[in-house]
């Protein structure tokens, strides 16, 4: 893993996380670490509205969180209830906190190759609905990042479980003076969070 990543999870206390929000991630612990004892993949869908901010950053985190304590068998995705673009203010958090970011195609939604390790395969990044066909079609959960996309998504065709774990929207501060400060805020809050999910999965 790049060295400034390593430092950032390194430099994570678990003890900022609420004990209301420990209890909501639980039941992501829970599903993970019930496919890990079993020997199963895990997949993981990032589902929010427009699969532009939140839903990336969490599909990009869960896998390095996943590659940090290897847990094995883990993918992460990240679709939305429409499709927009990565939001390149993502891009730039993701890179000053130590990501290579790669843009792969250009145009209204363009293809990044987002990596943590020189070693490990990038996450591909792109706004797609959430039932797109490189998300998977069964055997995984829906974790919904947003209030909008789990109201919106009353039923996800082939998730085996849902999980609200929402976030407020970084877009809020978008041109503002805080707009930075306020994307690597979310960014960090995202990381944290799943540090604490994959920290707490048992290996058989």
């Amino acid at each position: 893993m790049y060295p400034q990543l390593t430092a950032l999870i390194a430099g994570i206390n678990l003890s900022d996380i609420p004990a209301n929000r420990k209890s909501t991630l639980q039941l992501l612990i829970d599903y993970i670490q019930h496919k890990v004892i079993n020997n199963q993949a895990v997949n993981l869908n990032f589902i929010c509205t427009h699969n532009s901010r939140r839903s990336h950053l969490s599909q990009i985190w869960a896998q390095v969180m996943a590659a940090n304590f290897e847990i094995p068998k883990v993918s992460c995705y990240s679709g939305g209830t429409e499709a927009t673009a990565m939001f390149p203010m993502v891009g730039e958090t993701l890179k000053a906190q130590g990501f290579n970011v790669m843009a792969l195609s250009e145009g209204k939604n363009p293809v990044y190759a987002i990596k943590f390790s020189d070693h490990a395969h990038p996450v591909i990044a792109f706004s797609k609905v959430y039932d797109h066909a490189f998300n998977p079609v069964s055997n995984f959960a829906a974790v919904l990042t947003c209030s909008q996309a789990d109201a919106g998504c009353p039923f996800i065709a082939g998730a085996e479980a849902r999980i609200p774990v929402t976030y407020e929207d970084p877009k809020a501060f978008d041109g503002t003076p805080q707009q930075a400060a306020k994307y690597a805020e979310r960014s960090t809050q995202i990381a944290t969070e799943l540090c604490y999910v994959f920290s707490n999965i048992s290996k058989p």
